[in-house]
C-alpha cells in the first residue's frame, strides 16, 4: 500500500469524482475510481475494493430505474454475458503480475479516451445493437473482472445506442450487477476479497452514495460536454500516472 499522504487524497478524490459521475450519468465510477485506487494499493486489491460499493450501488439503481429499462430480450444477453465474462476475467486478475495488471488498465483509460474523442458522436441502431450485446458483454466482463473498467466496451456501446438517460442507468445497473454477483465469490475463492478489504470496499460505497446527488444536480445545470471533458482530462492525467508507477 501507498502510504504517501497525497496518494491516499487523491484515491478519496477519485471515489468522490467517480460519485458524481454515477449520480450524473448511472455509470463511470469505476473508470475513475478504481485507476485512482490501484495508485494507492494495486490492481487486483483496486478491482476487489470496488466490487462490493459496484455491487451494492447498481442493485438500488437496477431497483429504482426498473420501469425504463430496454426490452428483456436485450438486457439478459448484454448482462449474462457480461456475468460470464466477468468470471475469466476475475481468474485473469488472480494471475497476472501487478505491474502488467497497472499497465493494462493505464490501456485500457487510453483506449477509452481516444474513442471518445475520435468518435463522439457515433450511433447505433438497436436492430444492430441486438446480436452484439452478448459479445460485447462478455468482453465488457472480462475487462470488468480483470481490471475493474468495463466502460470502454460496456458504456461506448450503450452510449451509441442514444438512449435516454433512465434507460441508459437501468440497463447498465442491471449488467453491472451482474457481472459483481459473478466476481464476488470468485475473488473469495482466490483469496482476493478479504474482510479488510470488504470494509474498504464499505467504506468507498459511503463516498460514492455521498458524491451521487451532486452528480445529479450538475447533470441538470452543467452541459453534457463540458462534464465529458472535464472527466476525460482527468482519465489522462490517471492513465499517465498508472504508467509511471508500472515503469
Amino acid at each position: 500500500m501507498n502510504t504517501d499522504p497525497i496518494a491516499i487524497t487523491l484515491a478519496v478524490l477519485g471515489i468522490l469524482i467517480g460519485g458524481v459521475l454515477k449520480g450524473a450519468t448511472g455509470a463511470g465510477a469505476p473508470i475513475v475510481a478504481v485507476p485512482m485506487l490501484a495508485v494507492v494499493f494495486d490492481v487486483p486489491t483496486a478491482v476487489t475494493i470496488f466490487t462490493v460499493p459496484n455491487l451494492l450501488s447498481n442493485i438500488w439503481q437496477a431497483w429504482a430505474y426498473r420501469g425504463a429499462r430496454l426490452p428483456w430480450g436485450f438486457t439478459a444477453r448484454f448482462a449474462i454475458a457480461g456475468l460470464v465474462g466477468a468470471g475469466l476475467g476475475t481468474v485473469i486478475l488472480a494471475r497476472l503480475l501487478p505491474n502488467t495488471l497497472l499497465l493494462l488498465v493505464a490501456v485500457v483509460v487510453f483506449l477509452y479516451v481516444g474513442f471518445r474523442l475520435v468518435k463522439p458522436d457515433w450511433a447505433l441502431a438497436y436492430a444492430r445493437a441486438l446480436p452484439l450485446a452478448a459479445p460485447i458483454g462478455f468482453l465488457g466482463g472480462i475487462l470488468q473482472g480483470a481490471v475493474g473498467v468495463s466502460a470502454p466496451i460496456s458504456v461506448t456501446f450503450l452510449n451509441a445506442l442514444k438512449l435516454e438517460r433512465a434507460v441508459f442507468i437501468s440497463t447498465i445497473a442491471v449488467f453491472f450487477t451482474a457481472m459483481s454477483l459473478s466476481q464476488l465469490p470468485l475473488q473469495i475463492q482466490y483469496g482476493l476479497m478479504t474482510w479488510n478489504r470488504f470494509a474498504l470496499g464499505l467504506g468507498t460505497l459511503a463516498l460514492i452514495v455521498a458524491a451521487m446527488p451532486l452528480g445529479a444536480y450538475l447533470a441538470r445545470r452543467i452541459s453534457r460536454d463540458v462534464f465529458d471533458k472535464c472527466i476525460l482530462g482527468l482519465l489522462l492525467i490517471i492513465a499517465v500516472r498508472l504508467v509511471i508507477s508500472a515503469l
